[in-house]
């Protein structure tokens, strides 16, 4: 199984079997994730200038650059290292799209959730910081797998965030991180090398490596649930099919008060629609497209 190489067994049934709502962190050892992405590896990329201009990003304590690495719009190896001697925390983002290890795992973290994934690796230098306070629209897996990083943790600002709706900077308000940073955080988790955290959806984080000499390298894989919203969407995904749902609606009836009929209207027409589905042969649809529907984020 793919979340093997990422949580323990106790963890892969925590994930599959609860989805848990709290920060957990799981003793995972080492597994081929580790061997794949190592910081040799990370440096090979740094140095060699072969990841994808548009997948890196730099930071530092503040949002990020996705320019001062390039040269003629390539990655510039010399600027992106020069970058992370001054701090700089790196990112190379959706992994699965451009290396073959972590396009599989991707795959396989699907077949065995129905959930689609990306993945992200960061190097953040010792003593250093990169993203500051947030918040993400999924849950996050981070596997942790060289030095250490410290995850400062406060309870959600919004209660289970998706998609564009209550994404932290569209939300976001000045007062936040004062406010945080005068309770302090609700939990602090330092993790190391070999550990993974299961981060739910909508927990603000605070990660660095300040009290720490060594960089840290972790690897964070987002995976999107599915949500009563995504399933109706498949249920009325064939309504196109039907030509009650293809004709044309005068812009006169999108004039209110003859808007509100039309709306009263096509609600009924959708309540038919759904009480004569064939929820075998639906349910068929739906797992095929959990498999296989990528929805990437970056």
């Amino acid at each position: 199984m793919s979340l093997e190489l990422l949580l323990p067994p106790e963890g892969v049934a925590d994930l599959v079997t609860t989805w848990p709502d709290a920060p957990r962190v799981y003793e995972r050892g080492r597994t081929e994730v580790d061997q794949v992405m190592s910081l040799d590896y990370v440096a090979d990329l740094i140095d060699t200038g072969c990841a994808p201009p548009d997948e890196i990003a730099v930071v530092k304590a503040g949002p990020s650059n996705r320019s001062a690495f390039l040269t003629n719009g390539r990655t510039d190896p010399i600027k992106l290292r020069r970058l992370v001697s001054q701090g700089h925390t790196v990112r190379f983002g959706n992994l699965q799209r451009w290396l073959p290890f972590f396009h599989r795992l991707s795959q396989g973290i699907q077949w065995e959730t129905g959930y689609s994934n990306y993945m992200s690796a960061f190097l953040t230098p010792g003593g250093e910081q990169g993203l500051l306070h947030h918040w993400d629209q999924q849950m996050g897996v981070i596997v942790q797998i060289a030095g250490a990083k410290t995850w400062q943790l406060w309870k959600p600002v919004i209660s289970d965030p998706m998609r564009e709706w209550g994404e932290s900077f569209r939300v976001w308000r000045d007062d936040f991180i004062p406010r945080w940073e005068e309770t302090g955080p609700d939990l602090t988790i330092e993790l190391t090398a070999g550990q993974t955290l299961l981060m739910p959806r909508g927990w603000v984080h605070n990660p660095h490596a300040l009290g720490h000499a060594e960089p840290s390298l972790h690897l964070t894989f987002a995976i999107r649930e599915r949500t009563p919203l995504w399933v109706a969407e498949r249920l009325i995904a064939q309504a196109i099919e039907q030509p009650e749902f293809r004709r044309v609606i005068l812009p006169a009836d999108l004039e209110e008060p003859i808007l509100v009929g039309r709306l009263a209207e096509t609600r009924q027409t959708l309540m038919e629609f759904l009480g004569q589905l064939d929820m075998d042969a639906l349910a068929r649809l739906v797992r095929r497209a959990a498999v296989t529907d990528l929805e990437y984020t970056t």
